[in-house]
């Protein structure tokens, strides 16, 4: 995972998170992620390099779009980074101390 940039991550979660990903739709939900445009010049070679490495499966639905798809290695590596984010950050701690209006003593 420490290779990928944060875009190529977030690809990952945005096809992790469709039944049937394909190019536009990922673009789409990395557009309401981001609160702006993704360009094609940008989502497409980031698409094809996750193949490359082993990270997306990519079918075809028509002549025109491809279908994406998480392989193995890479719900593995979503999961060691969420594993990661869970030992490095207790969100539900620090929800509950911001919601008491400050931060809690350790």
């Amino acid at each position: 995972m420490r290779e990928l940039t944060a875009f190529q991550r977030d690809i990952l979660y945005a096809v992790g998170d469709q039944d049937s990903p394909y190019g536009l739709a990922i673009k789409r939900e990395l557009e309401e992620y981001y609160s702006e445009e993704v360009n094609h010049g940008r989502l497409y070679p980031n698409l094809d390099r996750l193949v490359e490495q082993g990270l997306l499966k990519k079918g075809k639905i028509d002549d025109r779009t491809n279908s994406y798809e998480l392989t193995d290695a890479a719900r593995e590596l979503l999961a060691e980074r969420r594993q990661w984010e869970n030992d490095h950050v207790d969100v539900e701690e620090r929800s509950e101390a911001i919601a008491d209006g400050g931060a809690r003593s350790q």
